[in-house]
């Protein structure tokens, strides 16, 4: 079976559903703040031709979904699966990033959670390359289970410390 990238998943506080082009002004919207980027390699993404850029990637990786939440359909952040590799058994979640108005770790915990469970149909283990100076991002996948197992480069060619989660049932 192959894996479904851009699946829709519903939550109590969010939901996930495919990127798709007219999202642009929303989703920049609500990721114009530079808090959430003080943190990031890219610390100007909040700014449009840096978010474009993101944006377009984010489109065309195939495996990008944007957050809304669940109780008005705001648009409040996105992730994306990336790096799917079959023969391993493994995928990548990242590039997330949410408004700060949904900080805090509900929405973020669920959202992980529902792309874990999705991802757990196709794979035994979901990785997170998270840059070496995003402590609180670091944290966040340490309190969803993640533990840490190595440094390597990303796609971008930049050092990323990476945390592992195996799947429940592949454990036991």
């Amino acid at each position: 079976m192959a894996f479904d990238r851009q699946p829709e998943l519903k939550g109590v506080l969010i939901e996930l559903r495919p990127l798709r082009a007219d999202d642009f002004d929303a989703l920049f919207a609500a990721g114009s703040d530079p808090l959430i980027w003080e943190q990031h390699p890219a610390k100007t993404r909040y700014e449009r031709d840096e978010f474009t850029k993101f944006f377009n990637d984010a489109l065309g990786s195939g495996g990008a979904l944007v957050a809304l939440d669940a109780k008005d359909g705001t648009v409040i952040g996105s992730s994306r699966y990336y790096g799917y590799d079959e023969a391993n058994s493994e995928v990548e979640i990242g590039w997330t990033f949410l408004a700060r108005s949904h900080w805090g770790g509900k929405y973020n915990g669920e959202m992980k959670q529902l792309m874990l469970a999705h991802a757990f149909k196709f794979v035994r283990n979901v990785v997170f390359l998270i840059g070496p100076q995003n402590i609180r991002s670091q944290k966040a996948v340490g309190k969803i289970g993640g533990i840490q197992i190595a440094n390597r480069l990303n796609s971008l060619g930049a050092d990323c410390v990476v945390y592992r989660i195996t799947d429940p049932a592949a454990i036991s």
